[in-house]
């Protein structure tokens, strides 16, 4: 059990470690920026996150037309 234990956290170790060399590695290394909404081929074709969408879907529009129901 606890060989099994520690070969499970030495490869999630070494996994991390490998996934993080350039960064460590860099001067001023960051993780990339994967957000939908800051990457630029994805804005150059209107495609936003779901945040930004509801965002910009609860936004009040100001040239709106208030609509007057008679009863």
């Amino acid at each position: 059990m606890w060989k099994t234990f520690l070969t499970v956290v030495l490869f999630l170790f070494a996994a991390v470690l490998l996934m993080s060399v350039s960064i460590l590695l860099k001067k001023n290394g960051k993780f990339p920026n994967i957000h939908v909404g800051r990457n630029p081929a994805m804005r150059k074709r209107n495609i936003g996150c779901v945040e930004e969408q509801d965002r910009e879907a609860q936004r009040v529009n100001p040239l709106a037309v208030n609509e007057k129901v008679n009863n």
